[in-house]
């Protein structure tokens, strides 16, 4: 069996949960990290046991002890990291949102391209057994009519925000806003399962900082609209949904996606009333955490010398920042990296 060492960029907390998950898998194994901080990176190398600390991307990138890297930086550092990496024929998995906007992205594309090399974007719950699970039965539910999806998280750095300071989830200098942190997971699902929307209308609240802060956005496609909704300034438990004709899919946490019901029309009542049936629970047994999933698809494809997800593809997170950059322009949040 083949080890695949991997190196990190960034040890904030994603990193953490990230490690925790992989190393369940025998083929990984943890063998870099890259900090501007000499400490920081000493400090997260001891917690997670890490045999070699570096201090810029270029010296990881050109260490011939690394196979593939795992970027968790700002959202702004995504494309030139990911680039340098490729460019040594690393292999990149790199967080959501893949880059700033889709010009960063295309870039990114063609370097993995030219150097051989796999990239795929850490959107986690798409690659989950539960999300399998909705795809192998949407055609339990009929005609599709409407997409809803909603993550409405309050921020625990908001109140931070609202007494003046700039924190790093609302500053456009790191490419940061709710679109782009958490309005990114009810967007990419969807594409995954449809394809490109032929319209988009976008609706937000921008901040003082010039970031959003929320936002509704309504996605027309034929036949069917979706609809999403999003925030770091309030809450919401409301599940998202996959509505037929037939019946409907219902998906509790988006970004995590922990329960999965189908409930189906068993035909017509009085006055033309349909009856709808018990819910089916759908929840297929995962006994690890998303991350698990998503890493150990990463590791599938290297093995199996595959330089694309048939499901993160390059053209599904293409078509999601191309989607990201639309509601941005619609709302009116830029980011200096758009220039």
């Amino acid at each position: 069996m083949r080890r695949i060492r991997f190196g990190v960029v960034g040890t904030n907390f994603i990193s953490d949960w990230v490690i925790e998950s992989a190393r369940k898998d025998p083929r990984y194994a943890l063998a870099a990290v890259c900090s501007r901080s000499s400490e920081r990176g000493e400090e997260f190398a001891k917690r997670h046991t890490i045999p070699a600390v570096f201090s810029t991307i270029e010296e990881m990138a050109a260490s011939e002890e690394v196979d593939a890297v795992y970027i968790a930086s700002p959202n702004y550092a995504h494309a030139r990291q990911s680039i340098i990496c490729m460019s040594k024929g690393k292999h990149v998995l790199c967080e959501k949102p893949l880059a700033s906007n889709s010009r960063e992205v295309k870039e990114m594309i063609t370097a993995a391209r030219e150097n051989g090399v796999l990239l795929m974007e850490g959107m986690m719950p798409t690659l989950t057994p539960a999300f399998a699970s909705i795809m192998s039965n949407m055609s339990r539910i009929g005609v599709v009519r409407r997409y809803f999806s909603s993550f409405c998280q309050y921020s625990s750095r908001y109140d931070r925000f609202k007494n003046g300071e700039l924190v790093n989830a609302f500053n456009l200098e790191l490419s940061n806003s709710a679109v782009m942190d958490i309005g990114v997971y009810t967007i990419y699902p969807m594409v995954v399962l449809f394809g490109r929307p032929h319209q988009v209308i976008a609706a937000g609240l921008k901040l003082h900082s010039g970031a959003d802060g929320q936002g509704t956005v309504i996605f027309r496609y034929e036949g069917f609209e979706a609809v999403v909704m999003y925030s770091k300034i309030a809450d919401s438990q409301l599940p998202s949904e996959i509505e037929g004709e037939g019946g409907l899919i219902s998906i509790r946490t988006i970004p995590t996606i922990r329960k999965v019901e189908l409930s189906l029309r068993s035909g017509g009542g009085p006055g033309g009333k349909g009856v709808v049936r018990e819910n089916e629970d759908l929840t297929p047994l995962q006994p690890y955490d998303g991350y698990y999933y998503e890493i150990r698809h990463f590791l599938d494809l290297i093995e199996e010398g595959r330089l694309e997800s048939p499901v993160n593809s390059l053209e599904n997170s293409l078509i999601t920042i191309e989607l990201l950059d639309e509601i941005r322009r619609q709302i009116g949040v830029s980011f200096p990296a758009d220039l």
